[in-house]
């Protein structure tokens, strides 16, 4: 669908239910752009909108959410997915295991249901792209909400070893040992990735959300045919990206995981999937 043949958005009015993706910052976000197309399109009187929160107020935003009688759904971005998690009144088994959330749905008894759909979405995205990850040896830059999930996911997808690391040692250890108890032997807590024995470096920290900020991990330290990931969608082509293909690496955008999880969410929250092809 493109933006000359998307259906008008319904106008907002006393009826609209009400979701939100909080975040700090948001002006990345992209989740907007693809639900709110989905509600016009299938007729739901619904919009999402972007909410900045400062982390020193998520725990008061998050249950002033919950409260609002018309707001149905809670997406969760950067920095929020692990305090948000613990804020919820149920979890899935996922948020269980990888310690975060990047969703909440109010539910018929109005407790609130924390489900995280990166790792899904991410191995998805991979998959669609035709990127193996069974036996592959990953090399994964960053232990918190989306890195956690994406950990999660790939040792359930079959990846033989996963090297973490993060500047927050605490969240690195909490995560490999999370981890440990469901894939012993396979996940490990390093202070420098093994680039050059990795098949495939996910970066999964903040870094390139800003022009000026440092690569994650030097891409030319990886072996040939390395595949290089990075989760950030905004902007697209992030410094890690553009160097990893100058040498010769494959590279997979960040968009990709978004895209994966669409379906995942339109069946959490009710919706059609969207049509693909």
């Amino acid at each position: 669908m493109t933006d000359t043949d998307a259906p008008p958005q319904a106008p907002i009015g006393g009826t609209t239910r009400l979701y939100v993706v909080i975040g700090d910052p948001v002006a990345q976000v992209q989740s907007p752009g693809l639900l709110n197309p989905l509600f016009a399109e299938q007729g739901i009187d619904a919009v999402l909108v972007p909410v900045e929160v400062h982390p020193d107020d998520l725990e008061r935003v998050i249950h002033g959410l919950q409260r609002i009688g018309n707001l149905d759904g809670i997406f969760v971005t950067v920095p929020h997915k692990a305090d948000a998690a613990q804020l919820a009144d149920r979890h899935s088994r996922t948020v269980k295991i990888a310690g975060t959330a990047n969703v909440m749905r109010r539910e018929s008894d109005g407790s609130w249901l924390a489900e995280n759909f990166d790792g899904s979405g991410f191995v998805a995205g991979l998959a669609r792209a035709g990127h193996e990850i069974r036996g592959r040896r990953v090399a994964l830059a960053g232990a918190g909400g989306a890195g956690s999930a994406i950990a999660s996911a790939l040792l359930t997808a079959g990846a033989e070893r996963i090297a973490v690391t993060d500047p927050d040692q605490p969240k690195l250890d909490a995560l490999v040992s999370r981890l440990a108890a469901y894939w012993p032997d396979r996940v490990h807590a390093v202070a420098e990735l093994p680039l050059h024995d990795s098949d495939l470096a996910v970066n999964a920290t903040p870094l390139g959300l800003r022009s000026s900020d440092p690569l994650p991990f030097p891409p030319e330290a990886l072996a040939p045919g390395a595949v290089v990931v990075d989760i950030i969608m905004k902007p697209h082509e992030t410094p890690l990206l553009r160097q990893a293909a100058s040498l010769g690496h494959h590279v997979h955008h960040g968009i990709h995981m978004l895209n994966g999880q669409v379906e995942s969410y339109c069946k959490f929250f009710g919706l059609r999937a969207p049509k693909t092809g």
